[in-house]
């Protein structure tokens, strides 16, 4: 098998470059003889991906957390924003989150991880399709794997994206999140699923989810599943900022569901726009904010093979 390892050295604080002779060596005593790329910065990992479908690799092993996942995926777009066949894809987690390895109940032990990557028959994985509203009004096309939402999330991360980074990414992600509860204001949307209005409300945050968890091991879909093609929607709405506080603890248990402010959506195409114009309702898709709503998301179904 021609497989080619993608490596953030920047992911997990510098770990995943210190694992790369790990990899390597795990990788070959497989059978494997493995080359490795490095990304230079946000978006090089598509690139990567890109090559690497251009070249005929088999297999791509991403090595890194969370958001150079969200970066490969872009990779596997073409230039309209269909869909490019391309390489399986194997994960050896390497970053400070690891929400969507969690889906997969997924280690982060290296042996472990190339003995899943060599030895296990690809699965279909479904690959989400958005397209937003940019910061300019142009039309953003992304590829997501794992969960995008719209609310509190997108403010949170453009506060978090325009703050220092000295302090570090758990440190100033929460940092964030406590100066967007300050100031973010309830927005009423409209969230249609498959053309039928499933929320029509000022919401606190909506997630489309494809995996699991999102938020650093929030279980905010326990239901989900990356291979139905369905994405399940769950809108956290009509609520204050204490009851979405006290919420939060029962969303990392995914004991949410149910209670009163969350209601839960499933189908194959999303489509929601803020009901008040003058209302700038930001999109989170692991910590980036590629634009605001309206916005269209939909699957792919089995776009993608996992050798996990």
């Amino acid at each position: 098998m021609q497989l080619r390892v993608i490596l953030n050295p920047t992911a997990g604080s510098g770990s995943a470059a210190r694992k790369q002779a790990a990899i390597v060596r795990a990788l070959t005593v497989g059978g494997a003889a493995p080359e490795v790329a490095h990304t230079e910065g946000p978006g090089d990992a598509g690139r990567l991906v890109r090559n690497a479908r251009r070249d005929g690799v088999e297999c791509v092993v991403l090595v890194g957390g969370d958001g150079t996942l969200n970066d490969a995926m872009q990779g596997f777009l073409e230039a309209d924003g269909s869909v490019a066949q391309g390489p399986a894809l194997g994960l050896i987690p390497s970053g400070t989150g690891g929400d969507f390895r969690r889906t997969f109940g997924l280690s982060d032990n290296v042996e472990e991880a190339a003995e899943r990557v060599l030895r296990t028959s690809p699965r279909p994985l479904d690959l989400g399709l958005l397209s937003v509203t940019g910061h300019e009004g142009e039309v953003v096309r992304r590829a997501f794997i794992n969960i995008t939402s719209f609310g509190i999330g997108g403010l949170t991360d453009r506060i978090v994206n325009s703050s220092p980074k000295w302090m570090g990414g758990k440190a100033a992600f929460l940092l964030g999140t406590l100066r967007a509860m300050l100031v973010y204001k309830n927005a009423p949307v409209r969230v249609k699923v498959d053309g039928k209005v499933v929320l029509e409300a000022p919401i606190f945050n909506v997630a489309l989810a494809n995996g699991r968890y999102f938020g650093g091991g929030m279980l905010i879909a326990p239901e989900a599943d990356p291979s139905d093609g369905l994405l399940d929607v769950v809108s956290l709405h009509d609520m204050t900022k204490l009851q979405s506080a006290a919420l939060s603890q029962h969303i990392y248990k995914g004991s949410h569901i149910g209670q009163t402010g969350v209601s839960v959506a499933r189908g194959k195409v999303v489509e929601a726009e803020a009901l008040a114009s003058s209302t700038e309702v930001l999109v989170d898709m692991d910590g980036e904010t590629p634009g605001r709503l309206p916005l269209r998301a939909e699957l792919s179904p089995g776009a993608l093979r996992l050798r996990a």
